[in-house]
This record gives structure tokens, sequence and C-alpha cells, in this order.
């Protein structure tokens, strides 16, 4: 048994080294093929660090490192030591790389220079987190903030990232901080997708008079495990029924939802089904994500 875990151990630290290297790589040709030579900038550290190289003309690969130090500290602070190991290690992977490779430009069409260097930077971005650790350390300090304030997580990321756009008018031009907008959301949404992965989990509620039949297919057809909660039925002009009701819900991919709905719908068309995307799940009877 020790030795299978040390082995599980073993996969699970190359994985991540793995996904770090990846991340720093992608990240950078983000970065020198994309958006340096054209004055874009994404949202976070990086985005702080291209406007103040930009005023300064300190070098972007020490700012990089500069700047993210504070968030490195907090990592340590409010994660742990080995998060903020693998995250220091990596922001100065980038840094050295952006400062010392170079990387001829893809496009000078500012439309695609946008779109994809959010996407090379997200996904650097996604695959730091995939590794533990970030390249950009924005999210540990809204973490942090998240805790002692009323504001969300992602509220401080947005006003932060207001703030930064507003700068890059101001330095820059209008036209630019519009396209690096432009290149913020192609980055979140690619971060997204790198965390959620095809298999994005959705959590489903069924309510129905033929749940046992559902049920009953759910475990055969797609072998998955259901929750049974106990309920009455409330709706229309009917009055509540204090007779206890089976609801299902059960967690499956974003895969699995059309032949999910096709099941309970061709035993019962008058089903309601319910359904809601979940960050992450734990244990359980679910399909494990790629790469997880």
């Amino acid at each position: 048994m020790r030795k299978l875990k040390s082995s599980w151990n073993s996969q699970q630290q190359l994985r991540q080294i793995f996904m770090l290297i990846l991340a720093v790589v992608v990240a950078s040709i983000g970065l020198k093929g994309f958006l340096l030579p054209n004055q874009f900038l994404d949202g976070g550290v990086t985005g702080i660090s291209l406007i103040v190289s930009a005023v300064t003309g300190i070098d972007l690969s020490l700012l990089i490192i500069v700047l993210n130090i504070p968030f490195v500290i907090w990592g340590y602070k409010q994660i742990n030591r080995y998060f903020a190991l693998k995250s220091g290690i990596a922001i100065v992977s980038l840094a050295l790389l952006v400062h010392f490779i170079h990387i001829p430009v893809v496009t000078d069409d500012k439309l695609l220079i946008a779109v994809f260097g959010g996407v090379f930077l997200g996904a650097g971005i996604g695959f730091a987190m995939r590794g533990g650790g970030v390249i950009d350390g924005t999210e540990v300090l809204a973490v942090a903030i998240s805790r002692k304030s009323t504001l969300s997580v992602g509220d401080f990321i947005t006003v932060l990232n207001v703030i930064i756009f507003l700068l890059a008018a101001w330095v820059f031009d209008l036209e630019k901080a519009m396209y690096s907008m432009l290149t913020y959301f192609s980055a979140s949404k690619t971060v997204d997708f790198i965390i959620n992965g095809w298999e994005e989990y959705i959590g489903m509620t069924i309510i129905s008079h033929h749940s046992m039949t559902i049920e009953a297919v759910i475990r055969k057809k797609l072998k998955g495990g259901v929750t049974v909660y106990k309920g009455e039925f409330g709706f229309r002009d009917i009055s509540p029924s204090h007779e206890n009701k089976r609801i299902i819900f059960c967690a499956i991919t974003r895969l699995e939802v059309t032949n999910m709905v096709n099941i309970v719908e061709s035993i019962d068309p008058n089903a309601f089904i319910i359904q809601h995307p979940i960050k992450d799940t734990r244990g359980g009877v679910i399909k494990k994500r790629p790469l997880h």
C-alpha cells in the first residue's frame, strides 16, 4: 500500500511539473509572439507589468518577477510553501524565457493578436493552476482580500482589471485598451476551459413520478451513481402532497448531458429536469477529468 501511494505521489508530482513547464512555454509564446510586439496586454499582474514597462522602460522580465513577489509570499501564508515554491519557479522561468528567447511575430492582424494572444496566455495560466501553482499572482491576492471583505474573488479580479484597462487607455490609446479587453476575455475563457476541460461536471436534479425507473436506467446504462432525496410535489394549482417523493440528483460530465436528458424524457416526457454547473467534485461514483 505504501509503495502504491508513493508511486501515485511520484506520478502526480511529475504531472504537475509537466503542467508547469507547459504553462511557462505556452504563456511565453503568447507574450512574445502576439502581445508584446503590439503593446497589447492582459489583466492581472502581467498587464500591470506591461504598463509599467511601457511607462518607465524597465525590463518586463524584471517587473514580472518583482511585482509577483508579494503574491508568492501571500501564497506561502495563505496556502502552503509548496504552492509558493512552484509558483516562484514558474514565474522566474517565464521571466527568463520572455527575456532571452526570440519568437517571430505570428501575425499583424490586431483581432487575431488579441484573441490568440489571450488564448496562449490563458492556457499558460490554466496549465500553471493544473500544476498546483500560478504564473500571475492576482488570484492569490483576490482570495486573500475576499476573506476580509464583502467582495468575491470574481468581483475583485473584475474591479482590478477595469482599473488596468483604464490605465491602458491612458498610457497607450483607447483602441489598444479595447483590444486588450478582448485579450482578457479570451484568456479568461481559455483558463476556464483548461481547468474544467470538455468534461465539466453538471449537476442534474430530476423530479418525476417514475423516479425508480429512471434511477435504474441511469445505473445500468450510464453506470453512474445517484443520490435520492425525499421531497413533496407542489406545482400549478395542485396542493402539495405530503407523501414522500423520490427526487434524483446526479453529477455527470457535460458530454453525458444529452444522453441523460434523452433517457429521462423517454421514460417520462413530463419530468422536471434542473441542470447547473459544478466547479469540482471529490469522491463518489463519477468519471474523472482528463489530467486530474
